[in-house]
């Protein structure tokens, strides 16, 4: 068993998906999210997140080409499990790529992944991804079968679903923040890398920020929603400081 240390800085990786999605509302190019990718890169971010969905309502297949090139921050794709998604991550190499359960009639991701329950279906993608040299990551809830079955597939990452974190009320947020830890160290200690995501905004993000196991937190829709109000640049600084002073 191979113990993954614990990570000094907490990489903030910005998904970028919902600058396309208005853009994609009237058509056309604007706004780019490259620009928004470029921006974010230049105020300090660690990463770019795009998810390409199957019927496309967010980022589009050249968009994936354009912020690669454009920046020299590290692409991680959020994809279903699907022959298509798969043939379009071999061919584009990202740095790395979290597969995510899909059902188009969400607005969003919801829920993590049943790795458990889909082992079979999952694991010629893990290993093909993983013969690339592509980084495979796992949006799995935080639970101990969950994480187990990430172990079965070789999974060298998973990013813990912190929904219910996010939207649980006071009573119960210390519960699921105590979830998130136990499993965040228990990943650590099967030399998986633990990241987390969703539903984190300024008011939420520092306690999980603190788990000292966690090497990432993937942010988007909170921080494309703040930038109307005071630009991605000063939405990214902000949650960057945040983190920085959580650990």
């Amino acid at each position: 068993m191979t113990t993954v240390p614990a990570p000094r800085k907490l990489r903030l990786g910005v998904n970028i998906d919902h600058v396309a999605t208005v853009r994609n509302a009237r058509g056309g190019d604007h706004p780019d999210p490259v620009r928004a990718a470029q921006q974010v890169a230049a105020v300090g971010a660690d990463g770019i997140t795009a998810h390409l969905r199957e019927d496309r309502r967010h980022i589009r297949d050249d968009d994936l080409r354009r912020i690669a090139e454009a920046t020299d921050l590290p692409l991680n794709l959020e994809m279903a499990a699907t022959a298509e998604m798969l043939d379009i991550a071999l061919a584009h190499r990202p740095h790395a790529v979290c597969l995510v359960p899909e059902r188009r009639e969400e607005r969003t991701t919801e829920g993590g992944l049943d790795a458990a329950g889909q082992h079979n279906l999952l694991y010629p993608f893990v290993d093909r991804l993983l013969a690339a040299g592509i980084r495979v990551s796992l949006f799995i809830a935080p639970c101990e079968r969950q994480l187990d079955a990430a172990i079965r597939l070789r999974a060298p990452v998973v990013e813990f679903h912190t929904g219910e974190y996010a939207h649980a009320s006071p009573e119960q947020r210390a519960a699921e923040l105590r979830r998130l830890a136990d499993m965040a160290a228990l990943a650590t200690k099967n030399g998986i890398e633990p990241h987390a995501g969703h539903g984190l905004t300024y008011d939420n993000v520092q306690p999980v920020a603190a788990i000292p196991q966690l090497a990432e937190l993937n942010i988007g829709h909170f921080l494309v929603g703040e930038a109307i109000f005071v630009g991605l640049e000063q939405a990214v600084l902000k949650m960057r400081r945040l983190m920085d002073a959580a650990r």
